[in-house]
């Protein structure tokens, strides 16, 4: 169990970085945190894309999580889970490194790291800009990923999918559901930084490097954030697979709005929550395994300083 022991606060100041932690530091952590958490989840991902299309060909038509899973193993191979994961392995780096470096800084600028206490406001604040920052540039790499996640997507190879949407639909293709995502992640990563902040104090006191607190307190948080922005997330999917639609109706939808129109009127409230257990169960893991790999990091940097 001494494994697990976290590491005393007065070797350092944990929650708030040295001032000889880089900038290049803090950006590497956040990349190892973005690669770890988009590649172990993505067959969960690439599920919950699955379940959230409107309208999908007959061979993609889900029952649920086990059915999609077990449909999609056998009729297109094990290996299809991961088809699209090179680009969010290319988007996952440099946009995690923006993500926690804008974090670590709006919080410090906001007096996120003086004291014990709770500070809801800076933690909102630094997970809403930290999102706006690393989605401009996420954007396209989400697009393409959900292009080749669909079912029967022509697309190969991230090459491919990218000359083919920009040579069909233009550049705007790849930022068209962008003001819907800062939709969902400013609200998703204020609830999410907020939640994990609150419980990361209540858990751990003594102000260490805990892997077992950061592990639970990002599910948790994960999971809370998650489950309440379902709904954009899944205006967000149909706007970014329109091109892939059949339901003319749908390849021609632009705006939140207009998107929204189209889900309540063909499947009701409940086409708002297409996917919820999926992308609970798919964030729970996903936030648990980013919070922890970038704590890990942040913690290996500072440690090393030290020696």
């Amino acid at each position: 169990m001494g494994d697990h022991a976290p590491i005393a606060a007065e070797e350092y100041d944990y929650e708030g970085l040295p001032p000889n932690f880089t900038l290049v530091e803090n950006m590497a952590a956040g990349a190892f945190a973005g690669i770890a958490e988009h590649t172990l989840m993505y067959p969960f991902d690439l599920l919950k894309t699955r379940l959230q299309v409107i309208n999908p060909s007959p061979g993609g038509l889900y029952t649920g999580v086990s059915h999609a899973l077990s449909t999609i193993s056998k009729a297109e191979g094990i290996g299809s889970l991961w088809r699209g994961v090179s680009s969010v392995v290319l988007g996952a780096g440099p946009a995690h490194a923006v993500y926690f470096a804008t974090y670590e800084a709006v919080k410090h600028a906001m007096g996120g790291n003086n004291g014990n206490d709770h500070h809801p406001l800076a933690a909102a604040t630094s997970g809403a800009c930290a999102t706006i920052a690393s989605d401009a540039l996420m954007n396209p790499f989400d697009v393409i990923k959900q292009r080749m996640q669909v079912h029967g997507s022509i697309y190969k190879s991230i090459a491919q999918c990218t000359k083919t949407v920009y040579k069909n639909e233009g550049l705007a293709a790849f930022y068209v559901s962008y003001p819907t995502t800062l939709c969902m992640t400013v609200p998703f990563t204020a609830i999410q930084f907020t939640a994990y902040e609150s419980l990361k104090k209540v858990m751990d006191r003594r102000k260490g490097y805990d892997p077992i607190t950061h592990c639970t307190a990002g599910a948790l948080a994960g999971a809370f954030a998650a489950g309440l922005t379902t709904p954009l997330d899944v205006i967000k999917t149909l706007l970014q697979t329109r091109g892939t639609a059949r339901d003319a109706e749908i390849r021609s939808a632009k705006g939140i709005f207009r998107a929204a129109s189209i889900i309540k009127r063909q499947h009701g409230y409940a086409g708002f929550f297409r996917g919820l257990r999926p992308r609970i169960i798919t964030t729970m893991p996903s936030t648990a395994i980013c919070w922890s790999s970038y704590e890990m990091a942040k913690a290996y940097f500072i440690r090393h300083q030290n020696d």
